[in-house]
C-alpha cells in the first residue's frame, strides 16, 4: 500500500481557482481501480494551503491517478497558483489496521 501526503500553499488571490481545480481531481481519482482513499481539503490553520491524502493499493494505481487529465491540468496551473514549493511525502505501508 502507498500513502501520499501532498501539500501546497496557494497564492491568496488564486485560491478559488486552485480549489476548483483540485476539486475536479477528487471524483475521477476515487473512481480508479486501486485507489483506496483520496481526500483533498484546506489546512484548518492556513486556509491558503491545500492538503491531499491519497491511499493506493500499489504503485500502478498511483501512476494511473497521476496520469489523469485533471491532475495534468492542476499541475499546469502551479506556476500561477502556488506560493511556494509543494511538499510531497510518499509512504510505503506494509500493514495497516483501524485504530478504534
Amino acid at each position: 500500500m502507498i500513502v501520499v501526503r501532498f501539500k501546497v500553499s496557494c497564492r491568496p488571490d488564486r485560491l478559488d481557482d486552485a480549489l476548483k481545480a483540485f476539486e475536479a481531481v477528487v471524483l475521477p481519482s476515487r473512481a480508479l481501480a486501486g485507489v483506496i482513499n483520496f481526500d483533498i481539503g484546506q489546512d484548518l490553520t492556513d486556509p491558503n494551503s491545500i492538503i491531499a491524502t491519497e491511499v493506493f493499493e500499489d504503485r500502478a494505481a498511483l501512476d494511473r491517478q497521476e496520469s489523469l487529465p485533471e491532475v495534468a491540468y492542476v499541475m499546469g496551473l502551479f506556476n500561477e497558483i502556488v506560493a511556494g514549493e509543494p511538499e510531497e511525502t510518499i509512504f510505503e505501508v506494509s500493514n495497516s489496521a483501524p485504530d478504534w
